[in-house]
This record gives C-alpha cells, sequence and structure tokens, in this order.
C-alpha cells in the first residue's frame, strides 16, 4: 500500500479540537478508553478538516504567512546528503580560522542544509495492523520516492527536546502558545513543519527518522500500560541521553516518539496555526510525515513538548 505523505494523524485523546480535559489527568481520563479499543475503531475518533489523510495534492503554504513575512528567506544550500550530521563534513565549514569561529549555529543546534522533498510517496511493504485502521503502524517501508518539488533549506534546529532549567525529561504539558514563547524568549522560533520534517527525514525521506524500519528499541513509542490504576497517563517520558541512537540523518535526536512536538503548519490541512509532529510514547504512527492537526493552539496534556529553530548565520 502507498501513503502519499499523509497530511494528518489521529487527535492523542479523541477530543474535539480546542476543548480542554479534565485536569486530574490532562485528557487521558478519555484515552483509557480509546487504549482499551481495537484499532479499527479509533477511527471514529479523527475530528479534522480539510480532505482525508492523504491530504492536498501540493503543499498548503496559506498558514505559515505571519511566521514567515519577518525574517528573512533562507539562503541556498546544496544538495549533499547528510549520513549523520556528527560523522559527516559541514560543506559550509569556511577555510578562514576566524569565520570558523563564528559556526551557522548557536551550541545546542544542528545546522539543517539540504533539498527538502514537497510531497513524497512511502510504501509500506509490512504492517502491525490493517492499513485500514487509523493508528495502523508500518513495520518496514520500501524506500521512499519523491512525487514533489526539490526546496533548498538552510536553518538551525535544537538537537534535543528543550527541557526546564534544572530538569532532566523534556518539558511536556506546553500548549502550541506556550511553545511559541519559549523559543522566542531564548531569541529562536517555533520550527515551520516543513522545517521538522525535514530535520527528521534527511535527503533520503526517510518515514522514521532512524530510516525505514520501525524501531521501538532506539526511539520511546510502542509502550504499553499507558494508564495507572487511576486512570492517568503513566509519564513514559525519557532523557535525551537515554535514547542516543533514536537519531535523524542529520544527528537530531529523538524526532520519532518521547513527545509530542509543536509546529507552525505550513504543508499540512487544519484550522489553527499550531501542529503536533513525531508522536509520543504510545503505540501511534510516529513518524516524519505524519501531523495532528486538531487541537488548537491552547491546548496542551502531558506528551506536548517542543523544540525550537532558528535562521543559520
Amino acid at each position: 500500500m502507498i501513503l502519499r505523505t499523509p497530511r494528518t494523524d489521529v487527535p492523542r485523546t479523541c477530543l474535539s479540537a480546542g476543548r480542554r480535559p479534565m485536569r486530574a489527568f490532562p485528557g487521558f481520563v478519555t484515552a483509557v478508553a480509546v487504549a482499551a479499543l481495537p484499532l479499527a475503531a479509533l477511527a471514529a475518533c479523527v475530528s479534522e478538516t480539510g480532505p482525508g489523510a492523504e491530504g492536498p495534492p501540493l503543499p498548503r503554504l496559506a498558514a505559515a504567512t505571519e511566521a514567515t513575512t519577518s525574517r528573512p528567506e533562507l539562503a541556498p544550500g546544496d544538495a549533499t546528503h547528510l549520513a549523520l550530521a556528527s560523522l559527516a563534513k559541514d560543506p559550509d565549514s569556511p577555510s578562514d580560522p576566524v569565520a570558523a569561529a563564528q559556526p551557522s549555529c548557536r551550541e545546542g543546534m544542528v545546522l539543517i542544509k539540504g533539498e527538502y522533498c514537497t510531497e513524497v510517496r512511502e510504501e509500506c511493504v509490512e504492517w502491525m495492523e490493517p492499513p485500514s485502521n487509523v493508528l495502523a503502524r508500518c513495520a518496514k517501508f520500501a524506500p521512499s520516492t519523491c512525487v514533489g518539488e526539490r526546496v533548498k533549506k538552510r536553518y538551525c534546529i535544537d538537537r534535543d527536546e528543550y527541557v526546564a532549567p534544572g530538569e532532566e525529561l523534556p518539558l511536556g504539558d506546553v500548549s502550541w502558545t506556550h511553545a511559541r514563547q519559549i523559543c522566542e524568549t531564548q531569541n529562536k522560533r517555533l520550527c515551520m513543519e516543513t522545517e521538522w520534517e525535514f530535520a527528521c527525514e534527511g535527503e533520503a525521506m526517510f518515514p522514521y527518522t532512524t530510516g525505514y524500519a520501525r524501531d521501538a528499541t532506539s526511539c520511546n513509542f510502542d509502550k504499553p500500560d499507558l494508564v495507572d490504576t487511576d486512570g492517568k497517563l503513566r509519564d513514559q517520558r525519557q532523557r535525551a541521553s537515554d535514547l542516543d541512537r533514536c537519531v535523524s540523518p542529520f544527528g537530531v535526536r529523538n524526532m520519532s516518539g518521547n513527545v509530542d512536538e509543536w509546529v507552525w503548519r505550513d504543508r499540512s490541512w487544519g484550522e489553527w496555526r499550531s501542529a503536533l509532529k513525531g508522536g509520543w510514547w504510545m503505540p501511534a504512527r510516529d513518524r516524519c510525515r505524519p501531523a495532528t492537526t486538531a487541537h488548537n493552539e491552547r491546548f496542551h496534556e502531558l506528551q506536548t513538548g517542543v523544540r525550537c529553530c532558528s535562521d543559520a548565520t
């Protein structure tokens, strides 16, 4: 079965967009029932706007207007594929020692540079559940094919999900609005959806940040026992240092699973500017391309986090 850049993912707790859950447990009172349902029954939980899961034939960029008009156009880059940023030589590295002392990205960030595909065809060759199920997981994909346009991108992204000062786990229970503020107080910005995707999948357009095969031993997803005996979500976030094999082609960590990450939507369909990317620790898609767009900019639950981007110098 061929998937053409799925534009949506299931709302994590089957809540209507914009409706806040009971605070005794941020939203997972509903998810207790969701976790117990057969995957086929979860189709009733989807609450998306626009076309179905296959999305529009071309990228939808209207939501990016406010975010992009205030910053300069991104500088062009070449199409060199980086197998792993930690192992690859940066083609931008200057020979001038003075220039070399001024890196393109600040400490803790990774330079993302290359050609992003606007629309990708992904073919699953081994399903974990029937593909008709809304949360169907793919165990193995065939190599991806670019059926859209190649667009040059060059920017910086945080290597790790945001961790609050003095803490060890990535920050959770963050709304889109709060996530945007967190980035701006660091003189960064909330990542655009397409920026997040490119950092996750690389030029090879990997469905999962680690490649074509689903690997729950490397990334924090497919966890059982989502809720405790009181019906509250079990906190199964993990430290970045515990997941050093969940690394994207550019060397960015934990983009599949761990916490859902807010982005500024510029490709997928949705009523809001907000979208969630990457999934979290539950058994769901947890891939680079799908997005959850049914939650508004004030929605937050334990599993919603953030990482930031900035323009490269």
